[in-house]
């Protein structure tokens, strides 16, 4: 169902700004890092991850708000997915060794925060 209530899109389409902002700035935490850490192994693909999120995120505030939403709530999720790999250490080892358990609640919960309105419709 499409809503056309005024309000309610202006709200979404901040909450996708402010979804993507922050996952430019999470994104942009593991480049920091990974750069930090140039010995580890796999760096190469941690920053190729993290530039695409930066790439989804910037597109997505181009997006109508629902699709930006589902999107953004797939994209937190994912990233949730690659915290646990660096926790697993199928990616490379991350400094601070708490930095991704954190991480991967945050994305959760923003995963879930992107898709309520969505869901809520």
């Amino acid at each position: 169902m499409k809503t056309t209530n005024p309000d309610r899109l202006v709200a979404e389409l901040r909450l996708a700004q402010y979804a993507a902002l922050l996952l430019v700035l999470t994104a942009g935490v593991y480049i920091g890092l990974s750069l930090a850490q140039e010995q580890q192994p796999r760096i190469e693909l941690d920053i190729a991850l993290s530039t695409g999120f930066i790439l989804l995120a910037a597109i997505a505030t181009t997006w109508v708000p629902e699709r930006a939403l589902t999107v953004l709530a797939v994209a937190w999720a994912a990233h949730a997915i690659l915290d646990l790999a660096h926790i697993a250490e199928l990616l490379s080892t991350i400094r601070p060794s708490w930095y991704p358990t954190t991480c991967a609640i945050q994305n959760i919960v923003l995963a879930g925060f992107c898709y309520l309105p969505i869901w809520r419709r």
